[in-house]
């Protein structure tokens, strides 16, 4: 079965975790957002939305490699 984040290329996938999943850099956003989600203070909507928002490159990026692993 082929998923449609197989038919992304790897290079895309990477760009995107590096920019978007990193941005802002110095510390990086989704660190900082799993910081607040492990102290319970992730309760705005807004900031759920951006930690979903800069989560979404490394989900693919997992879902690529475990499709990956597994054919």
């Amino acid at each position: 079965m082929l998923l449609w984040f197989d038919q992304l290329p790897w290079a895309f996938v990477v760009f995107a975790c590096l920019t978007l999943g990193l941005a802002p850099f110095n510390p990086p956003h989704i660190v900082e957002k799993i910081g607040m989600l492990r102290e319970g203070e992730l309760k705005k909507p807004l900031d759920i939305f951006d930690f979903f928002f800069h989560l979404v490159p490394w989900l693919i990026l997992v879902g690529k490699v475990v499709a990956t692993l597994i054919r």
